[in-house]
Formats: C-alpha cells, sequence, structure tokens
C-alpha cells in the first residue's frame, strides 16, 4: 500500500501515456523518410523515362537520317545515270542527222526534203544555232534583296524580240522554243521547267541594229526602264558578234503519220 500512494505521489502520469508520447515523437521521422524514399523512387522514375524517350528518339532519329542518306544517294545514282543516258542520245541524235543528210543530199529529190527539214528545225528550234544578236539582262534590285523581276517581265522582252525580228532566243542556257513555258512557281521562274535566277540573260539572234531599235520602242522597254527607276531593278542591253544558243527540249516522237493533201 504505500508503494501505491509513493507512486501516485511521485509519477502523475500514468506510463502508458508516456509510451505513446514517445511513438508519436517518433513516428513524424518515420514519415519524413517514407517520404524521402517516395521522392527517390519518382525521380528514378521520372529520370528513366526521360532517358527511354531520349534513347527512343535517338534511335528514330538515327533511322531517318539513314534513310535520308539512302534517298539520297539513288537520287544521286539517278542523275549519274541520266546525264550518262542524254550524253548517249545526243551522240546517236548526230549520228542520225548525219547518216540522214548523207542519204538525202545524193539524191534529186532528197535535197530539197532536206532543205525543208532543216527549215522545220530552225523553226522549232531544234538545232543550235549562232550569230549576232542582242544580249538584254534584268537582275532583281532594292536594298530587302526581294525578288523583283517576275516570269511576266520575262515573257513581255522575249514577245518584244520576237517582235522586232528575232530568228532564235534563250533564256540562260534554255532555248526558247513552241513548247518551253515561262512561268512562276513560288518564289523562282521557272523556263522548260528548270528554275532560273537572277541576274536574268536574254540572248536574242538576229540583226542587231533591227533588234535594238524595234526593242527600244516596245511596251517592255518602258516597263522595264520604269521598274529600274521605281525599284532599282538592273536593266542593261547590248550587242554582240556572234552569239550561241544551244537547241531547245523537244517532245519525244513516238508515232507519226503522213499528212493528207
Amino acid at each position: 500500500m504505500n508503494s501505491l500512494l509513493r507512486s501516485l505521489l511521485t509519477d502523475h502520469v500514468d506510463p502508458g501515456y508516456a509510451i505513446a508520447a514517445d511513438n508519436a515523437e517518433l513516428q513524424p521521422g518515420r514519415r519524413a523518410q517514407f517520404a524521402a524514399g517516395a521522392w527517390l523512387v519518382g525521380g528514378l522514375a521520372v529520370i528513366g523515362l526521360v532517358l527511354g524517350v531520349a534513347v527512343a528518339k535517338n534511335l528514330d532519329h538515327s533511322g531517318r537520317d539513314a534513310d535520308r542518306d539512302q534517298i539520297l544517294s539513288q537520287v544521286q545514282v539517278s542523275r549519274e545515270r541520266g546525264s550518262i543516258l542524254a550524253a548517249e542520245r545526243d551522240e546517236l541524235a548526230v549520228q542520225a542527222d548525219s547518216a540522214r543528210a548523207a542519204a538525202l543530199a545524193g539524191t534529186a529529190e532528197g535535197a530539197p526534203l532536206l532543205d525543208r527539214i532543216d527549215d522545220l528545225e530552225a523553226a522549232s528550234a531544234a538545232s543550235a544555232v549562232h550569230g549576232p544578236g542582242v544580249t538584254i539582262t534584268l537582275a532583281d534590285g532594292g536594298s530587302e534583296g526581294r525578288s523583283i523581276v517576275l516570269d511576266r517581265d520575262l515573257r513581255a522582252v522575249v514577245n518584244a524580240l520576237w517582235a522586232s525580228g528575232a530568228e532564235a532566243i534563250s533564256i540562260g542556257d534554255k532555248r526558247i522554243g513552241p513548247a518551253v513555258a515561262v512561268r512562276q512557281a513560288g518564289g523562282a521562274i521557272l523556263v522548260d521547267n528548270v528554275a532560273v535566277s537572277s541576274p536574268y540573260r536574254i540572248s536574242a539572234i538576229g540583226p542587231p541594229s533591227k533588234l535594238q531599235t524595234g526593242f527600244v520602242v516596245s511596251d517592255a522597254y518602258l516597263r522595264m526602264s520604269g521598274l529600274a527607276q521605281l525599284y532599282g531593278v538592273g536593266f542593261d542591253i547590248g550587242v554582240a558578234d556572234d552569239l550561241e544558243l544551244p537547241a531547245a527540249t523537244l517532245p519525244e516522237v513516238r508515232s507519226a503519220r503522213e499528212g493528207g493533201g
């Protein structure tokens, strides 16, 4: 009894409360450890996900680069093959023309026919030509470097030269023939479906004085003079003693028949 009274006088709180209080003090530490572990696991998962995505993208880009390189290689091979075939075609065309001329020139009926063929080829721009003429050069101007010369400007100059008596015309190294078009495609100008860039050099074979006189009184001359003054477009006219113009690209004739009449 004395010990019980002594305990009541000295221990004012039940020991169970002390044990519970000790457990409460320890619980936040455990929670902190659990939270830290959860954050660590989550961070590792995110890092693993990022690395996985990066590796997947790298592999995907590597595959795309390999496919692109393969396609570019095939394109290069096709271009080289096309160039070889084009050279062989041109050589065979020269041989065929020589054989035709040799066969027709030696007969009374063949000689006039050969002259007729030559006239038709000249009219269709099927053969390369050279002779005196004029050159007209147009160049983009302006401080911002924008394309100012348009396809309609080139067509206007070409038509004015035809009207002035030109016998053959080319823009750059592309001969203007019956099937050749000059048109705009986005920001580029195409001549016979081949892009040309500034400066645009238009060459015309014919009597130089006649070509100059006819061109300077044309609407095309007034148009280009106005563009030169307003927008700084380059516009120059020159005379050449001997211009060389290539043959135009003609569509391949796969079948033909003799006309009546």
